[in-house]
């Protein structure tokens, strides 16, 4: 068998002689032969498989210990395992995105308010939470003030008191005052207060050992509402009679609809629709995504608890924002259409009207 120089080599396989030898350091490309006289690494034609696929999983970023793990595998499960990286990639460049996005809405934005023809704006809202049909207790907790809207679905022994802890966490927001330029600062600082309120909770003891929480959370600004979101519940906004979903649902089965190996239809009855890749507990991706939403007279923004969207239609939704005009009438009609659909899970529902203040 004639072996490749490592020059030859490094040519064919499209990496560097650099990158072969700090390969070879790493066991990750190991030379077929090195030369015991003149120490030249030398390389079996063979081996050029192996090297290209290490210079494509390279050009995609993976970490070497993970190529290294790749290249143990047969096709299939490596296969696999890139498609994992991918879409862990996939999910880090979507935070990113939203967060730059906030930060240029944030830094760019002209307050409307300081229009001499604008009204000022305020919100309505109301706020309700039931343990529905099916379940012994209610681990969900619903919140609505002046300026925050919360909802948190809690899980585990302890998910009740973890629900709580998180909302709680952020109540300070209500009556802070909140410099315009410190906005994402004090979100940021929120969520890390909620994150160490339900790792407290999960260190109480054996009672309440893998309590978590998702959690979806609005602050009014005056004339924007600022969203905070980890897990499953979710934020809908009414806008000109049309309904938009303004969260990403942080669940298993979302993702792989995201890298189309779900379509929506099989993901609505898969049986782990509800396994969250992103959740306030210990060990669990607590990474929030955050965005900006600029506010309008007549907006009706609707958050909710998995316990409603699982097991009412959107168009359900859609006729009981559209047809009911209290916000605490809205919230009753929602979690009953979520019992009179089995109530299998406990159902948290917050409705906030922005209205123009009377001056």
């Amino acid at each position: 068998m004639e072996l490749l120089t490592i020059g030859t080599f490094a040519k064919a396989s499209r990496l560097s002689p650099k990158a072969l030898r700090l390969y070879d350091e790493l066991g990750l490309l190991t030379p077929a032969r090195v030369d015991p006289v003149t120490g030249y690494r030398l390389y079996a034609p063979e081996q050029l498989d192996q090297a290209r696929l290490v210079a494509w999983l390279r050009r995609l970023g993976m970490p070497l210990a993970r190529i290294r793990q790749v290249c143990t595998l047969e096709a299939g499960p490596a296969a696999e395992e890139i498609r994992a990286f991918w879409a862990q990639v996939e999910a880090d460049t979507a935070a990113r995105r939203d967060l730059a996005t906030f930060l240029i809405d944030h830094l760019s934005w002209k307050d409307p308010a300081m229009s001499p023809t604008a009204k000022p704006l305020g919100i309505r809202y109301a706020a309700l939470s039931d343990t529905g049909l099916v379940r012994e207790s209610n681990q969900d907790t619903a919140y609505a003030g002046s300026r925050l809207l919360a909802v948190a679905d809690g899980f585990g022994s302890g998910g009740a008191p973890a629900s709580a802890a998180a909302v709680d966490a952020l109540k300070s927001l209500e009556t802070d005052s909140i410099p315009a330029g410190n906005l994402l600062n004090v979100l940021e600082d929120a969520i890390d207060q909620a994150k160490q309120a339900v790792h407290g909770i999960s260190g109480l003891g054996p009672s309440s050992e893998n309590a978590g929480t998702t959690l979806t959370a609005m602050l009014w600004t005056g004339s924007q509402l600022a969203l905070v979101h980890i897990g499953d519940s979710r934020v809908y906004l009414l806008r000109d009679g049309e309904l938009f979903q303004i969260t990403h649902d942080h669940t298993m089965v979302q993702s792989m609809v995201d890298e189309g190996r779900l379509s929506p239809e099989e993901a609505a009855s898969h049986p782990q629709r509800s396994l969250l890749i992103r959740a306030l507990g210990q060990g669990a991706d607590s990474t929030p995504d955050m965005r900006l939403h600029d506010a309008q007279h007549g907006d009706r923004y609707l958050l909710c608890s998995d316990g409603l969207s699982t097991v009412v239609p959107t168009e359900g939704i859609l006729r009981v924002l559209s047809d009911i005009s209290e916000p605490e009438q809205a919230v009753r009609e929602l979690i009953a259409l979520a019992n009179g659909s089995g109530g299998p899970d406990n159902v948290s529902c917050v409705v906030a009207d922005v209205m123009e203040l009377q001056q």
